[in-house]
């Protein structure tokens, strides 16, 4: 096993998920990669997650902070907003994001490491995830959909990276952090690891457990939210590329904008 000298930190949000907090919180424990820390940030839970978060107090890999700041109650942004937080109080030469309803496979953390020790021109790299639905687990592949201009972006408990890579990004994104409120920090990182970096890259091990609700299924499919979804995510790569208008001048972006205005004229 090669050496363990360099610090990982795993940053963990959670929201109201006292049921599953615990697991998450205990599957970054139990990883065979032992330089760890463990910081957690409590999004001002109204559940039981203070008691679940009590038991672990005393471990001295991990770190809770609270809350002390107004939410703006949109989901995406506070947990950015949660994640930020967390970043700013880390150590760690690499970071891992959790999300509090998803898990770590026992050696997620040592195959990320091994992964930046032997790439070392990589500062980002997502790995796949094991989707849960109920009791059935999908082991999702690197595909992408039939338009194909982006890349398959994981969720972002699949989402790993370079101290610096962070401070890079958040020199170019923290301004738009209200303006695209509902677009979620991973995916952010990935359309500037991949369009403005270069530098973008697939882990093939499926070592993240990741939660997939009703709701979320909305996104999938080719209806309103799919294509709504699909031309913010074009609109925020626009402002992040400082205006390139060739990030518009694409049969991609000329469909999703088409399909876009006419689901919402038929929603009216």
């Amino acid at each position: 096993m090669k050496k363990q000298n360099t610090l990982i930190s795993i940053l963990i949000i959670n929201y109201n998920n006292c049921s599953l907090l615990k697991r998450a919180i205990e599957s970054s424990l139990k990883q065979s990669y032992k330089n760890i820390e463990v910081l957690i940030f409590d999004d001002k839970s109204n559940d039981n997650s203070r008691s679940v978060l009590k038991k672990f107090i005393k471990n001295k890999k991990i770190k809770i902070f609270f809350n002390k700041n107004k939410k703006t109650n949109l989901a995406a942004l506070d947990a950015a907003n949660g994640y930020y937080f967390l970043f700013k109080k880390s150590k760690g030469k690499i970071i891992c994001l959790l999300d509090s309803d998803d898990f770590f496979h026992k050696d997620k953390i040592i195959q990320v490491s091994n992964f930046f020790m032997n790439n070392k021109s990589y500062d980002f790299v997502q790995n796949l995830p094991v989707i849960v639905e109920n009791k059935k687990k999908i082991y999702k592949k690197n595909s992408n959909n039939f338009l194909s201009y982006w890349p398959y972006f994981a969720p972002e408990s699949c989402i790993n990276f370079k101290r610096n890579f962070m401070l890079r990004f958040l020199k170019k994104n923290k301004y738009l952090n209200h303006k695209f409120a509902d677009v979620w920090l991973g995916f952010r990182m990935g359309v500037y690891a991949f369009f403005i970096e270069n530098t973008f890259i697939t882990l093939h091990e499926n070592i993240s457990y990741y939660k997939s609700y009703g709701e979320s299924k909305k996104y999938y499919t080719l209806g309103y939210n799919w294509f709504n979804r699909r031309k913010n995510s074009f609109d925020y790569l626009y402002e992040i590329s400082k205006k390139n208008y060739k990030y518009k001048l694409n049969i991609d972006y000329f469909i999703t904008l088409i399909f876009s205005k006419l689901l919402n004229f038929f929603r009216v």
